[in-house]
């Protein structure tokens, strides 16, 4: 056994992250840790990697309880964690954040050259699409993830905590993160992974271990138990399907885009998809429609008027919403409380000759909290403090109270749980109801499957088919792999 977890408690402001939270985890045995969003995973393992102190409980590490004051002191007994959300250096290369407090000295100096062909070597190895001397600030959070996996691959010698590693990977990167996995089990180290896809526990999980509102309530061997249990177990309740959504019938067109490598439309009351690998430009396409990106070539049309979004804000001005894939860098104001980041898109709606009514901007977001049952202590709370899927949440809120005509989702479920997902496609339904137009990015097929009316299929840049809703994974893929 290398580590167990007793009793372990901890509480930030006046919200309860972990009750108790029990875990053991084995040399050469990957340990799933499973729950909601909130429901303290994350806590647990930044308590165990020495990022967080605990409140109380004991932690044992081979049998003797230790206490990690910092990052470093895990590190030194052979713990790393591969973190959900990047922690990386923007400025830095690829190699330099691999070796980010490790480095190889040449004398006094950095041996730059030792590092990056090190670094190369690994990523080589794991067939992953980097190059050691790119700058992290240019990779897409994809690529940002494989780097997190890379520096935990360099460090781990015992245990590698695996938060969330596959939410922004495309499929085939997904089996080199199992591939992986299998490997380090089969060297006797012990993996502890988090993942809301629970069809990956088929791959590569050995014992189970849930946790719901802070405690634990489940533990076993995964072999030993059902989906149908461990979802029960999760949410509390039984759910048999993520989301049914009922067609609309579709009203005026409000959106028509043909630019270079995209011509469609999007219509009142409907949700329309976009699949395709990681790098076919799906979030590229979001980017030209928001104004990151102008295309220089082809039109917008917005209810027949013609747009050109040359910023994010003339787009929002024109009708345009975006939830962007990385919510971190491009959703949150992390340091800034619940309430700011839900009205800072509609900002004067609750403001009078310049200055914030602050109270009526506390009603608002208590509504938005309230209304998508976003986990905190108050709307006071910063919104770096809550956990990935209720920051998705304040995102989603920040424009729906902007209550634009377009919402683009790009991937929209990443990081979300079980429960969340549901929550976030009833509330995309009710939009559509609402006579808004979504177009939806997302790497999870089936999701698409269910929730989108028509299904854009992009490669290489361009659309290569439109699908209807009654297609198959098997069509989508032959399409975003193969084209016409």
């Amino acid at each position: 056994m290398l580590l167990e977890l007793e009793g372990i408690r901890k509480n930030f402001g006046g919200v309860q992250a972990l009750k108790r939270g029990d875990l053991r985890a084995a040399a050469g045995e990957v340990h799933a840790l499973i729950g909601e969003n909130g429901a303290g995973k994350s806590t647990m393992m930044k308590i165990i990697a020495g990022m967080y102190q605990r409140d109380g409980g004991d932690v044992r590490w081979k049998g003797q309880s230790v206490h990690f004051q910092k990052p470093g002191d895990a590190h030194a007994v052979g713990i790393s964690m591969v973190h959900q959300e990047s922690l990386l250096a923007p400025h830095l290369t690829v190699a330099e954040n691999i070796y980010l407090g490790r480095e190889t000295l040449h004398g006094p100096l950095l041996h730059k050259a030792a590092m990056q062909s090190s670094a190369s070597r690994l990523i080589e190895e794991n067939n992953f699409p980097l190059q050691a001397h790119w700058k992290v600030r240019d990779l897409s959070p994809a690529q940002r993830q494989l780097v997190e996996i890379c520096r935990a691959l360099h460090g781990a010698s015992s245990l590698i905590i695996f938060d969330e590693p596959t939410a922004s990977l495309s499929e085939s990167e997904t089996v080199e993160v199992f591939r992986i996995v299998r490997e380090l089990r089969q060297k006797g180290i012990g993996i502890l992974y988090i993942t809301h896809r629970l069809v990956e526990l088929a791959e590569i999980a050995d014992k189970v271990t849930v946790l719901r509102d802070g405690d634990t309530v489940y533990h076993g061997n995964y072999k030993d138990t059902s989906m149908d249990e461990i979802v029960h177990q999760m949410v509390g309740r039984k759910v048999e399907r993520i989301y049914e959504r009922e067609k609309l019938t579709p009203g005026k067109e409000v959106l028509k885009v043909d630019i270079p490598g995209a011509a469609f439309s999007i219509h009142e009351g409907e949700i329309v998809g976009v699949a395709g690998l990681m790098g076919a430009g799906r979030t590229e396409l979001c980017q030209t429609l928001f104004g990151v990106t102008p295309s220089d070539e082809g039109e917008i049309r917005i209810e027949g008027r013609k747009v050109h979004p040359k910023s994010p804000r003339e787009a929002v001005d024109a009708g345009i919403a975006l939830i962007t894939e990385d919510r971190q860098q491009t959703g949150l104001a992390l340091e800034l409380p619940i309430r700011m980041n839900i009205t800072m898109a509609n900002l004067g709606a609750v403001t009078k000759a310049g200055i914030v009514r602050q109270a009526e901007e506390k009603t608002v977001s208590e509504r938005f909290r309230d209304k998508l049952q976003i986990r905190a202590a108050s709307v006071e709370q910063n919104a770096g403090r809550l956990s990935g899927g209720n920051q998705q949440k304040v995102v989603i809120a920040k424009w729906l109270y902007r209550d634009t005509k377009i919402v683009l989702f790009d991937e929209p479920t990443r990081g979300i749980d079980v429960g969340a997902k549901a929550e976030v496609f009833a509330l995309m339904d009710e939009m559509a109801r609402e006579g808004k137009a979504i177009l939806m990015v997302s790497s999870e097929l089936p999701e698409l499957l269910q929730v989108a009316d028509r299904i854009l299929v992009m490669r290489g840049g361009k659309i290569t088919a439109e699908l209807p809703r009654e297609t198959t994974q098997e069509e989508i893929m032959h399409h975003a792999a193969v084209g016409n």
